[in-house]
């Protein structure tokens, strides 16, 4: 085996610290904007955001003493009062002063319009609702349907609808067409 050789460096000198001179940078080049992520760690809510609960009933001399900011006595001074809409304190309501006349039926039949000049645009031989639909001459093809008179019908054309005028039937006829009373 091989013995190493000690061999003694000589210690070197330490370099002498220059000191490094920088050049002033210009205010413009130092003030970058800042770009911060938003994250839930920094979200701040803004001021006045958070409001300082209303302590009530604390003395006197918290000036929400006594009455607790409810006035003194009466309907509104107590807990769970509630009005209903119109309530007019007292008071017979507008709503029972008025005078109520006619009837008004719950079992009222709305029907959806469309008149004979409207089907001259389409160019089937059965016209159904979804048809009636398709072309934007009804809103809702599950809802009542009535064709009206008004124009003349030109073709042949069988007419699916809950409700057809005099007119419309009797000119629906006359081309040769035929009107199907659809259940309700």
């Amino acid at each position: 085996m091989k013995e190493k050789k000690s061999e003694s460096k000589p210690i070197a000198k330490k370099p002498a610290i220059k000191k490094i001179v920088r050049k002033s940078i210009p205010e413009e080049v130092k003030k970058e904007p800042v770009v911060s992520l938003v994250s839930l760690h920094n979200l701040k809510s803004p001021f006045g955001s958070h409001k300082k609960r209303k302590l009530l009933g604390r003395g006197s001399s918290s000036g929400h003493g006594k009455t607790s900011t409810r006035g003194s006595k009466g309907q509104t001074s107590r807990a769970g009062r509630h009005f209903y809409l119109g309530f007019e304190g007292g008071q017979s309501p507008l709503i029972r002063r008025m005078p109520k006349r006619g009837f008004v039926s719950n079992f009222k039949k709305v029907y959806q319009i469309v008149n004979l000049a409207d089907l001259n645009s389409i160019k089937e031989a059965v016209i159904t609702p979804l048809l009636l639909k398709q072309s934007g001459l009804i809103k809702d093809e599950s809802a009542l349907i009535k064709i009206l008179g008004n124009g003349s019908i030109k073709n042949a054309v069988t007419i699916q609808a809950h409700a057809f005028s005099k007119r419309a039937s009797s000119e629906i006829a006359s081309a040769g067409g035929k009107a199907e009373i659809l259940n309700v």
